[in-house]
């Protein structure tokens, strides 16, 4: 009879009786070291496998933060729109949890207007630009570090203690012109809306 390649094969650990079994053992099964090894290599893919869930897990709960964050400052800022006169304004609480009660103090804290900018003196009449804060009204106005602000709401400015009482006196949430003097030389005249600090 002639042995042909689709013969069946016979079922592990049931050799024929001539012919010894596949691995030198009796059994036929791989070796003991083999399988740990193969433990090991899955409980390691498993590790990193939860690690990388942690980790994007984290970053999608500071995106989170960061959104809500934004949304309360947003709502911030249409209060203040809605009631210019600076009195005490109903702010919708936003999602999250609930903020725990402060204890009574005599007074609100005030809200004051910012731009989002950190500035210098210049070495001339001016403030300079050193720091935008992203997001924030100056980044949105399209002021960038290097950038010089001569003017503010039509006050002059001639050092960056004079555009920080320029934006303390500005109403939030309402547009100001700003004169800008850009690093390569060219003047601008940027439209910006203070937002609140608090």
């Amino acid at each position: 009879m002639e042995h042909t390649a689709l013969r069946p094969r016979p079922l592990p650990g049931r050799e024929p009786a001539g012919r010894p079994a596949a691995h030198g053992t009796g059994a036929g099964r791989p070796h003991p070291v083999r399988r740990r090894g193969r433990r090991l290599l899955s409980a390691l893919c498993g590790l990193c496998a939860g690690l990388v869930v942690l980790l994007a897990g984290a970053g999608v709960g500071a995106m989170g933060a960061t959104v809500i964050g934004m949304s309360r400052m947003a709502a911030q800022q249409h209060a203040a729109q809605q009631n210019p006169a600076g009195g005490p304004a109903a702010v919708p609480p936003g999602p999250g949890p609930a903020p725990a009660a402060a204890p009574a103090s005599p007074a609100p804290a005030p809200v004051r207007p910012a731009l989002g900018i950190e500035a210098v003196d210049d070495d001339g009449p001016g403030a300079r630009v050193v720091g935008v804060h992203v997001p924030g009204p100056g980044y949105s106005a399209g002021l960038v570090r290097g950038d010089v602000l001569l003017t503010f709401g039509g006050a002059r400015i001639d050092s960056a203690a004079d555009l920080a009482r320029a934006v303390a006196r500005a109403r939030p949430g309402h547009q100001v012109v700003l004169t800008v003097r850009h690093r390569g030389g060219g003047y601008q005249q940027l439209t910006v809306t203070p937002g609140i600090a608090t």
